[in-house]
Formats: structure tokens, C-alpha cells, sequence
């Protein structure tokens, strides 16, 4: 497996800082949100071109250091439409100029579950999920078009809430365009005590559709749950790491909740625990 974390995890730096300070640091590749990393450049709606997305993927490549992925987090279910258009607008400019940055694959999340709540709090799940596959099926068109990957990542308090909700949007917008950005922990949420069944049930329903996965872990402090840097936590990571290696070997794994200091020490711990 290759290790990678968020671009922005070493902070907003102009393009150069950005790269070399990345550098220092055991990782195979970057997931680059424009806006967070990078902090001289103008990446707004409709300031990319192909010229801006080579500089920005040729100063990445010097430094050794794919951009596996563009994170573009837009609410694809937001209740104002006018913002939604906005936001899906953002999206597909990522998803026309992503291979010039050399990324195979644009992600996003797909918005809260309760969204619609006080619109409707009979019918509030249903309205977001109509939302949500009518984004889908907008972004996974525009997709198709340019040869690359719309990543979807579930999150137990989001309109993907479950496993059986991700299998769903994947049967009832059925193009190969749609990937799944795997990170366990966001799908099991508070439920800790089933979260191999949750893993396990993601691999049988969705395993052959990961692109990428997520990798960070569950603590507690005071009773309270959250989240942080992977391989010290309650997560069962070496099993997680086992079973992804078997269903999609040399994956990238994208790091989270994790700081700049923690990365290198990160990474050898989970190399550890992947080779047990």
C-alpha cells in the first residue's frame, strides 16, 4: 500500500514551501484540496486551466510526489439550490482539469443526513437522497466525459450514512465513473462495538468500487469519542490494513487527523502493522 495524507496537513504554503516541506515527509502521494494547501495562487471557480493544473502537477512531480486525488468537498445535497449550483459548478471544474494535475480521481462527501429535516420531518430522507442521486448522476456524467473518477465517501451522519446506502447510490446510478473513497472509521461513527461488521459488510457490498482509502482512528477521553491519528486507537487497523490489501493490493491510503510532525511516525507504525 502507498501512503499519502492531505496536502494541507503541513499547512497553507505558497506552491514551492508547499512541495518541499511535503517532501521531507515518507509519503508516496498528496490529497490536494486547491483552496487549503495552497496559498499563492488564485484557484477560485473558474481560474483553472490546463495551464495552472501542469504548473501545479509539474511542481508536485519534481518533488516526487503524485497528487492521487483532488479533494473538492461541496454539499451535493445544500437545501439552496442556487449554492448547490454553485458548488456542483466547483466540482465539474475539478473533475475537467483533473488528469492535467496528473489525479485520476476528484472526492467529495455527500452532505448531512438531516438536511431536509425541517423541510419535511416526515419525508427528510427521502428529499436528500432525490438530492443527492441528481447530483450524482450530473457529476458522474461530467466525469465519464473527461476519464476520471468521482469519489464518494460515506459518513455515518451523512446522506451515504451506511454501507447498504453506498451499494445503493452505486446500483441506482450505474456508470463505472463512480468510486468509493473507503475511510472506516467515518462510516462507523459511534458504533464502535460493530465495527468489523461495518468493514466487513463494505468489503462484500462495495470492495471491488474502493479507489482510495481513509485511514485515521477512534479514542476516547473523559467518555467522550473522537477522532485521531491512525494505528493508537480503538480502530482495529492491522485487521483493517489486512483485508484492504486483500481486496484492492497497493492501494493508496490517505492519512487523517494527523499533523505534520506525526506523519513520518505514522506511516513506519502502520508499515508495522501491515506486515504482521
Amino acid at each position: 500500500m502507498r501512503y499519502g495524507t492531505l496536502a494541507h496537513t503541513v499547512g497553507c504554503l505558497p506552491l514551492n514551501e508547499l512541495t518541499a516541506e511535503l517532501q521531507r515527509h515518507d509519503i508516496s502521494f498528496v490529497q490536494l484540496a486547491l483552496s487549503k494547501a495552497i496559498q499563492d495562487l488564485d484557484t477560485s471557480t473558474g481560474k483553472l486551466s490546463p495551464g495552472l493544473a501542469n504548473y501545479i502537477g509539474e511542481a508536485f512531480e519534481r518533488a516526487g510526489i503524485r497528487i492521487g486525488v483532488l479533494g473538492c468537498y461541496i454539499n451535493p445535497v445544500h437545501p439552496d439550490p442556487a449554492v448547490r449550483r454553485q458548488e456542483i459548478e466547483r466540482f465539474k471544474e475539478h473533475l475537467r482539469y483533473a488528469r492535467h494535475f496528473g489525479a485520476p480521481m476528484v472526492a467529495t462527501e455527500t452532505g448531512a443526513l438531516t438536511t431536509f429535516q425541517e423541510l419535511d420531518p416526515f419525508r427528510y430522507e427521502e428529499i436528500g437522497w432525490e438530492t443527492l442521486r441528481a447530483t450524482v448522476e450530473e457529476l458522474a456524467e461530467e466525469a465519464d466525459k473527461w476519464g476520471v473518477f468521482l469519489g464518494l465517501e460515506g459518513v455515518s451522519s451523512h446522506t451515504l450514512s451506511s454501507p447498504e446506502k453506498m451499494r445503493r447510490i452505486l446500483d441506482e446510478v450505474p456508470t463505472s465513473s463512480i468510486g468509493v473513497v473507503f475511510d472506516p472509521c467515518n462510516l462507523i461513527g459511534e458504533d464502535i462495538d460493530r465495527q468489523d461488521e461495518i468493514v466487513d459488510s463494505s468489503f462484500k457490498l462495495f470492495g471491488d468500487r474502493i479507489i482510495l482509502a481513509h485511514l485515521k482512528d477512534i479514542y476516547y477521553s473523559d467518555n467522550t469519542m473522537h477522532q485521531g491519528p491512525p494505528g493508537g486507537g480503538a480502530f482495529h487497523t492491522a485487521t483493517f490494513l489486512s483485508k484492504l490489501q486483500e481486496h484492492k493490493p497497493m492501494i493508496d491510503v490517505s492519512l487523517e487527523n494527523i499533523t505534520g510532525p506525526q506523519i513520518n511516525e505514522t506511516v513506519a507504525l502502520l508499515k508495522k502493522l501491515s506486515s504482521k
